[in-house]
């Protein structure tokens, strides 16, 4: 936040030459100076000074002036009907914004109205729906440091809190990467690499070193969870959900809370209401997951379309997402982040998926059921924090309703789970009926203005607008008996806000006016007037009406207040709905695309007939492919199956897709999914790692060559004989010698030391003479046809390594030039040439070369340029230099010899 957003210098300096209005809003910025301050005035959030500067430039609105008697202001509003749309802009800006209502009814209050701070709008505390990414979970995480590192999540918007802890900084990282928070808050003893552990989508914040007290951590989480030292495991994990809270109560406008600074903010006001939503703390060991790190999810492209190449922009949430309600999208994210590693648990999703499978009636029935259910994990937060009105609560009632529906449709479920759901799914009948005898089908927006609660509800409420509808129906009744009393046919009877009921005559017919008609306006063409019993009616009206308005919204609040307090009963059903949901858009995808239900457990990869999930979706045609990496013999002939294949092939055969397609297989089984293939068994991996694409850091002074290898190292230092290990083209970013050498030396040491299941893809071809030395690891590759004399890809796995990369026909294909292509094809088939040179003239050649390397080979010149040169990290102009600086020396030398 720029430092002239916030309040002037010496405050308390200006304080008497400021307006009572204005000290308000510059007594908040100071006390919200980490924030932009939104200021309620009237229908409008204003802001003031610089910061309306920047709020009319960002949101491209006008910039005005206010002017009092001790000066002018620059101004900017926002209309308070429109202002989620305003403060996305500035939360995409980089800012907070701090939303400053009016607490008090202005007419009321003599003097400058009261406003507080009710709530402070950060990136990953929204609870907006209009700030909300459609049904996508929106995290804040907070992260202390000490024997391990503790991490703690909350999305405030459905009240899901989840705490671990980890060991190392890149385990961070990984942790963060299966949530994806918006936003993150850090103590001051953690000292990471931000960019690395957060990425550039999170905002990151160093809050208030109180917030991480381990004694006011804990009384924090006691006050929402209960024992702390009964929830979590270690200092750190509690320290950090502790702050978590604290940062929870200050966006929320908490009375007591403390703002990134350590200062109390609004000790005296809690506009916001209670975040008693946050109810249940989730603690996990990150040991009962498999891990899918930040590169794993990104080139398996899971979630986010940013890393999607084609496909349709479709990503693999988006290809399973047959949910009906958004209870369900959430749920089936969270599933997909963390796949489990327990057999029984993913054989028990099997087990329902296989049954809605075989169920095409069940699976429609529940479908259009759920299609009904509302987002009531995200209302009942706002139900609790005091926000939601009449809809919402109708919204819930009608959720409610279908709950006995959906046990019916689940009666006489075989298999655990959904026996379970059928058990368990809590219709919470008595909340139901209150909401349903005490508001309306149909209510309006408001809650303050009437229209909301049933008739027959309470007594007192009927009589209150029984009154008002009698004194309304004497007056509909006005016209007629004055008309008729008056003589005047053209006599109106209406009502306007300001001037209240009214007896309209024109001008023509004012001679008929009746003397106990007291004029009360006078128009263009007519007069208003009013008598003393429509006087008498109107106020009695006006009674009755503002009477019945506030009992109603007593009524109203009561009602609420009512259903929050079974807001842990209304989590646990949205929780059993998300469950159902996602195993039923499972046995959908499965029905529909030709799914099967694996065997998990297996101590092997077999997969027959295996496909893409993703590219099978937006390919007219996919060739299948078989998949058998270790699991005992092969074919039956005694042979071990190999747990390493080399994968070789033209770019475009299909190399990435088939990589990319096992994983998939493997993160769909352990997810409770059926997988696309026609069967399979496989083993439960504990990770799945990628080095596939290329990448780099520029910024960072990390080249392409230095990404991928640090990528590797992580590779070879963490993976079991229990993952899965994708390779693409290791080593391309050095010397072909060079390359090979390290792809040869990571092949060894992988199968050798690690055992890993792995599929290594690449253009080494001397890498296939590996199946040779090393008993595990075998060659396959993908197989081409020639039609007319162009290259066709059959996208079929084959035994054996391929014959040629076909790198000439591919660039012919992606329209090279054609006095390109041609060039390389010469220079190719001279390459492939057996050597020309033989007798005198090769023996001159070698000669030259023993000599230039005697000559070379005691120069201390020429190692030190060759001790200094940093291959991995120099740009390829540097490269070119360097080189030219190489030879230059060595013609020199060589020709003073």
């Amino acid at each position: 936040m720029d430092a002239a957003l916030g309040p002037p210098a010496k405050m308390a300096e200006l304080d008497d030459e400021l307006t009572p209005m204005m000290a308000q809003y510059f007594e908040l910025c100071e006390r919200y100076d980490e924030a932009l301050v939104l200021f309620q005035v009237g229908d409008f959030y204003e802001a003031f000074c610089a910061a309306a500067e920047r709020v009319a430039r960002l949101c491209e609105i006008t910039l005005t002036q206010r002017t009092d008697s001790t000066g002018e202001y620059a101004m900017a509003g926002i209309p308070i009907d429109n202002a989620e749309s305003y403060i996305e802009t500035l939360l995409d800006a980089g800012y907070r914004v701090a939303i400053a209502d009016q607490v008090e009814d202005p007419e009321e209050v003599s003097g400058v109205v009261e406003r507080a701070v009710t709530r402070v709008v950060t990136p990953g505390t929204l609870t907006e729906a209009e700030l909300l990414d459609g049904a996508d979970s929106n995290y804040v995480a907070a992260l202390a440091a000490g024997e391990a590192y503790g991490l703690a999540l909350v999305d405030i918007s459905t009240g899901a809190c989840y705490a671990t802890s980890v060991d190392a900084e890149t385990a961070v990282a990984d942790e963060l990467r299966r949530f994806g928070p918006a936003e993150a808050i850090v103590g001051p003893d953690v000292d990471v690499d931000r960019e690395a552990v957060f990425g550039g989508g999170c905002l990151v914040t160093e809050y208030d070193a109180d917030a991480f007290d381990t004694e006011r951590a804990e009384a924090r989480i006691e006050r929402y969870f209960g024992p702390p030292e009964r929830l979590l495991a270690g200092d750190a994990e509690r320290r950090a959900c502790g702050a978590l809270l604290a940062y929870a109560e200050y966006t929320r406008g908490k009375s007591g809370a403390v703002g990134p600074d350590g200062e109390p903010v609004d000790p005296d006001v809690d506009p916001e209401g209670t975040l008693d939503y946050l109810n249940h703390l989730t603690r996990y060991d990150p040991r009962e997951y498999m891990l899918l790190d930040a590169v794993a999810v990104e080139s398996l492209e899971l979630f986010d379309r940013r890393s999607v190449r084609g496909h349709g922009n479709l990503t693999l949430v988006d290809t399973l997402d047959e949910t009906a309600c958004a209870l369900g999208r959430r749920k089936l994210t969270d599933w997909l982040r963390r796949p489990l590693l327990d057999e029984d648990r993913i054989e028990a999703r099997h087990e329902a998926v296989g049954e809605l499978k075989r169920s095409p009636g069940t699976r429609e029935r529940l479908s259009e059921l759920l299609s009904q259910v509302y987002d009531i994990e995200r209302l009942i937060s706002r139900v609790s924090r005091g926000r939601a009105n009449a809809r919402d609560l109708r919204s819930l009632a009608s959720t409610l309703s279908v709950v006995p529906e959906v046990r019916e449709a689940l009666a006489g479920s075989e298999s655990r789970l959904l026996a379970d759901l059928e058990a368990t799914l809590d219709p919470l009948t008595e909340t139901r009926e209150e909401i349903e005898a005490a508001i309306r089908p149909d209510p309006p927006q408001q809650i303050t203005e009437g229209g909301v609660v049933r008739a027959g509800y309470d007594d007192d409420l009927d009589e209150l607008r029984s009154t008002e509808q009698s004194g309304k129906q004497w007056i509909d009744d006005l016209e007629a008996s004055e008309r008729e009393r008056t003589g005047i046919d053209s006599l109106k009877v209406g009502h306007t806000a300001v001037h209240g009921y009214y007896i309209e005559v024109t001008n023509a017919n004012l001679d008929s006016v009746p003397e106990d008609y007291q004029r009360r306006q006078t128009l263009k063409n007519s007069e208003r007037y009013y008598t003393p019993e429509l006087k008498e009616r109107e106020e009695e009206i006006l009674r009755a009406e503002a009477a019945a308005d506030d009992l109603e919204y007593e009524l109203f609040c009561r009602v609420r207040d009512q259903v929050a307090e079974e807001a842990e009963r209304v989590q646990a059903l949205a929780d059993k709905l998300a469950r159902l949901d996602t195993l039923v858009a499972f046995g959908e995808v499965a029905a529909t695309r030709g799914y099967c239900r694996p065997a998990v457990g297996a101590d092997g990869i077999d997969i027959e007939a295996g496909r893409h999930p993703v590219v099978e979706r937006t390919e007219e045609s996919f060739v299948p492919n078989d998949t058998h990496l270790g699991g005992g013999a092969a074919d039956g002939d005694g042979t071990a199956r190999p747990r390493f294949v080399v994968l070789t092939g033209p770019n475009m055969s299909g190399k990435s897709t088939y990589m990319r397609q096992v994983a998939l297989c493997c993160v769909l089984a352990q997810t409770g999914s059926f997988v696309p293939a026609s069967s399979a068994d496989l083993p439960v991996l504990d990770r799945v790692f990628t080095r596939v694409g290329a990448s780099d850091d520029i910024a960072g002074g990390r080249s392409t060559f230095m990404i991928e290898m640090t990528e590797l190292s992580t590779i070879l230092t963490e993976a079991t004989a229990d993952s899965l290990v994708l390779l693409d083209e290791v080593g391309r970013g050095t010397s072909t010698a060079d390359g090979l050498a390290i792809a040869r030396a990571v092949t060894d040491y992988l199968h050798d030391e690690v055992g890993a299941y792995t599929l290594f893809a690449t253009h080494h071809h001397d890498l296939t003479a590996a199946a040779d030395e090393l008993s595990g690891v075998a060659n396959r590759h993908f197989g081409t046809s020639r039609e007319g004399g162009a290259v066709v890809f059959d996208h079929e796995l084959a035994d054996g390594p391929a014959a040629a990369s076909y790198g000439v026909e591919v660039a012919a294909m992606a329209g090279v030039p054609e006095p390109v292509v041609e060039s390389a094809r010469e220079r190719l088939a001279d390459d492939e040439a057996p050597p020309a040179e033989t007798g005198s003239r090769a023996g001159q050649t070698s000669e030259r070369g023993e000599a230039a390397g005697a000559a070379l080979g005691d120069d201390p010149e020429l190692a030190a340029l060759l001790r200094d040169v940093d291959v991995a990290t120099m740009t390829p102009l540097e490269a070119l230099n360097t080189l030219s600086d190489l030879v230059t020396h060595a013609e020199r030398r060589l020709g003073n010899q």
